[in-house]
């Protein structure tokens, strides 16, 4: 008898999760949840899942981030997979190779997914070259990487005087996206998943960084 596996769906569309419901269960023999972000560690209690998948179609990249980081710390083994991957936006932080098992443009129809989920299923995964980390480079450049670079130490010090990220962006004269990617990255390298825990730790860190 085949042992049908758990995939948890997040997203906030209807639609979609309708169409992976008439094509992935019969194809994969699994199971498919589809949950709000909120609902995502009492669905994981009640199944054994073995796959979450991420809609960034219609889930806020920093919600999906911390659903990421989530999964990593209390959910070991369990795989990432994120569909409607942007192009246009610099998303690389979101890729973690102990958690990240693939990573689907939002070009990519539901066929082209679906024949790469199944190399998943086989151990593999699907990362874009462009979004993956050079493993030969990785030891060299851990220190540089995880250190913050000046413009994000300037935006969490901004933080520190309760500034909105529109703010932020009108004090440093760019868009209001390129602040929140810069407090991604820097939230992923200081290990906070939350723009209270980024304050907490400014507090702490960055008393020596000036306005």
């Amino acid at each position: 008898m085949f042992k049908v596996t758990h995939w948890v769906v997040i997203s906030r569309s209807q639609l979609l999760c309708d169409l992976l419901e008439t094509r992935w269960p019969q194809e994969f023999l699994v199971k498919l949840y589809s949950i709000r972000p909120e609902s995502l560690e009492c669905q994981l209690r009640e199944t054994q899942s073995s796959l979450v998948i991420i809609d960034l179609a219609s889930i806020d990249v920093q919600v999906a981030y911390q659903l990421q980081r989530h999964i990593e710390r209390e959910h070991p083994g369990l795989k990432v997979v994120f569909i409607h991957f942007p192009k246009q936006l610099d998303l690389k932080f979101l890729i973690n190779s102990s958690v990240t098992a693939g990573a689907f443009y939002n070009d990519l129809s539901l066929e082209a997914i679906g024949k790469e989920l199944s190399n998943i299923l086989r151990g593999r995964s699907y990362i874009p070259a462009e979004l993956s980390v050079c493993t030969s480079d990785e030891e060299v450049s851990h220190e540089e990487s995880e250190s913050l670079t000046i413009r994000e130490r300037e935006v969490l010090q901004a933080l520190l005087s309760g500034s909105t990220n529109v703010d932020i962006a009108n004090q440093l004269f760019v868009s209001e996206s390129t602040i929140k990617t810069h407090l991604y990255r820097a939230f992923r390298k200081i290990g906070v998943s939350s723009r209270g825990q980024a304050i907490a730790w400014a507090q702490t860190h960055l008393h020596e960084v000036h306005a």
